[in-house]
């Protein structure tokens, strides 16, 4: 018998639709049976995708003691983070002000009366194990605490709710003092730290740390001593990603992370908002001159899996797909990278010994293989590929998907594990897909997209970002308002920050792109009004999380400032207000940006390693360039790394030049050939040094 959760459109709530656990999805009739019933709330949030999150569902959640202790005990709500991320976000900070650490599946207990968590864990097991607790030895003890200890739980309670209340409450610096002596300190404080953090590990899970990146190496056309330093660092993420395991060298796409310090074993789902970073990042480490073909491959493959298997007939991205999948029909339960390793016997049947033994001089193979008996392919150095060793590459993908890659455009999603197991598919049974529509993430592929286009002069991948991005221009307002979700061509959700904030970015990149052939431009502004009107802080500067209607059920509103797999809202929408401001004339949103990087100067300051996006976003605010010159000129400029560069397209030139360079209210004087408008601009660029 299935439980409420059935009657949901997120896939990661109807994984637990037949759990014995009598699941709430969140909302007002669930959280007022707890203040009725004076029950706590069990709240546990997760993600589709989430590997952790599977096995605790198919672990504590189907667990018939398990399940009658918590339906007796407590009111039980799920929550799906992508649906979600304000709620998760909330209880995420107050999991990491408990524990020390963070992650998911997020489990925590709240108060009934006012939703303020006072006991947080991550995955725990039916019985001990892990030096863990047993799931229902915690929610013993949890129900007693509650029960005969009244006043430390309010203690504890007041505690917790005091410190999340003052983390929304930041210092800003004297406007004068930060408009003039910090940034430059800001900038090389937070650009060395970046680089600290992209530093090669000895041991560990090794994650792609974007926004980090793009930082350092936005920050290598500065004169600090250890710029070369950080250019190799940025060179040698690229490389750790075109070339490491976690980037899937048969069928395409990057996968989430590395279990490992060497990128040889990833943490297989892959996410969209992963993609879509990497493919602007390795465009712009392509643009500003480290021309590695394993880049260009490495994004070539990314679009080629987005088109197979990641498109909607309407043209939007879907969200992820699964790390684990079934090896045969008749499993009870998938296995982890079982979609993507091979076994040494399974490479001998398929390949010829010569073929074999050219796959090894160029990948890690063994007998033994790195991941559990099996192999995941890692390269073993840059370069092209050669055109045997791309044949080979070719029958492993044949053995895969039981077609070849010219022969097999579109391979359809298994929307759940019936699908998977029932579908009768050519070759290996596929991880699930998560075909839901996320703006944000969607606008993070599209700018991805877009940037690629011009770097590699592909205008199929402009198309399939305008694609999306139409998309969502069509189907995401719902009375005059931005939704964040789409599921089989319904919105529903309204829009969040990072929604806002990542889809005006894709416009304006978009923009960028595509000058002078669409609206853009007047669609990123239309949606400026609308993220000002709703989400703006007008008493604190930068933008809420949630509308100022949408979050009557969160204990406090914070404003995202922090970047996690995701760059932060914040970051993202001040850059975004100061492109604004250099296309439009409009200085309404100079002092918007100004104002938000105001209210952000402390934590820029004291937590440089947590904001690399507000870090870019204030190397926007003081090296900011615009350049007005003819489409053709444009292009040209538009495939070399100018990053805080935005380009405005005029028809009619003053005679004897070729364009003009504009820094922040003044323009420089009028060049007369391409090569003298180039060296004003990176001139322009470094003029904060």
């Amino acid at each position: 018998m299935t439980n409420r959760l059935a009657a949901t459109r997120s896939l990661y709530l109807r994984k637990h639709a037949d759990n014995p656990i009598d699941w709430w999805p969140w909302c007002n009739e669930a959280l007022s049976m707890a203040q009725t019933e004076d029950k706590p709330i069990f709240l546990s949030i997760g993600y589709s995708s989430c590997h952790w999150c599977t096995v605790m569902e198919g672990e504590a959640f189907s667990d018939l003691a398990i399940a009658e202790y918590m339906n007796a005990n407590f009111i039980p709500i799920k929550v799906d983070r992508e649906e979600r991320p304000d709620i998760d976000s909330i209880y995420m900070q107050s999991l990491q002000m408990m524990t020390g650490q963070g992650g998911w599946p997020l489990n925590a207990f709240l108060s009934p009366d006012d939703l303020i968590p006072f006991y947080a864990g991550t995955y725990f097991p039916v019985a001990p194990r892990y030096g863990r607790p047993g799931f229902l030895e915690v929610l013993q003890a949890i129900r007693h605490y509650y029960d005969h200890q009244k006043e430390d739980f309010r203690q504890r309670k007041a505690s917790i709710l005091e410190a999340l209340l003052s983390s929304t409450v930041l210092q800003n610096h004297d406007p004068a003092q930060f408009a003039h002596s910090q940034f430059h300190r800001f900038l090389k404080q937070g650009w060395e730290t970046a680089m600290g953090v992209i530093t090669p590990k000895q041991m560990g899970n090794s994650f792609p740390m974007i926004p980090y990146c793009q930082l350092v190496l936005q920050g290598t056309r500065f004169n600090y001593p250890s710029a070369n330093d950080g250019l190799q660092m940025a060179t040698q993420r690229g490389l750790d990603l075109a070339l490491g395991g976690i980037y899937d060298h048969v069928g395409g796409g990057f996968h989430r992370y590395t279990v490992d310090a060497t990128w040889t074993v990833p943490h297989f789902e892959k996410m969209l908002y992963d993609n879509g970073q990497i493919v602007e990042y390795l465009a712009n480490l392509w643009s500003a001159g480290v021309e590695e073909s394993a880049f260009k491959r490495a994004v070539a493959g990314t679009v080629s899996w987005l088109e197979r298997e990641m498109i909607s007939p309407t043209g939007y991205f879907y969200a992820a797909q699964d790390a684990d999948s079934f090896n045969c029909s008749t499993d009870m339960e998938p296995e982890e990278g079982a979609f993507y390793v091979w076994s040494y016997r399974e490479l001998q049947e398929l390949l010829s010994d010569q073929e074999l033994l050219e796959l090894k001089e160029h990948f890690s193979l063994s007998l033994e293989g790195n991941f559990e008996g099996k192999n995941v392919l890692q390269r073993l150095s840059g370069g092209e590929l050669s055109s045997s060793l791309e044949l080979i590459l070719g029958r492993l993908f044949l053995s895969r998907y039981g077609q070849t890659a010219e022969n097999l455009t579109i391979f359809p999603p298994a929307r759940n594990n019936h699908d998977a197991k029932t579908n009768p598919w050519h070759g290996r049974i596929p991880p699930v897909t998560d075909t839901k529509m996320i703006v944000a993430w969607n606008s993070l592929m599209i700018s991805g997209l877009a940037r690629a286009s011009q770097v590699f002069q592909q205008p199929s991948y402009l198309q399939l970002a305008v694609k999306a991005t139409r998309f969502i221009l069509d189907h995401q307002f719902v009375n005059g308002r931005f939704h964040r979700l789409n599921y089989d061509g319904e919105p529903t959700v309204l829009a969040q920050s990072e929604d806002y904030a990542l889809f005006i970015k894709a416009l304006l990149d978009l923009h960028q792109a595509d000058p002078g052939s669409s609206n853009w431009l007047e669609q990123a502004i239309a949606l400026q009004d609308e993220f000002n009107e709703f989400l703006l802080s007008v008493e604190l500067g930068g933008y809420f999380n949630t509308s100022s209607d949408n979050s009557q059920d969160l204990i406090i509103r914070e404003r995202n400032f922090v970047d996690n797999a995701t760059p932060s809202a914040n970051g993202v929408a001040i850059a975004n207000l100061i492109k604004l401001s250099l296309l439009t004339d409009n200085l309404y949103y100079l002092d918007l940006a100004e104002s938000a990087l105001k209210a952000f100067s402390t934590i820029i300051e004291k937590s440089p390693q947590s904001c690399p996006s507000l870090l870019i976003a204030s190397d926007w605010y003081r090296n900011s360039t615009l350049v007005r010159s003819n489409i053709d000129n444009i292009k040209i400029l538009a495939s070399k790394y100018l990053p805080t560069t935005v380009f405005d397209v005029i028809s009619k030139l003053p005679s004897n030049t070729i364009g003009l360079v504009c820094q922040g209210l003044k323009c420089l004087p009028a060049p007369a050939n391409l090569d003298e408008l180039l060296a004003q601009v990176q001139r322009s660029h470094n003029r904060l040094s």
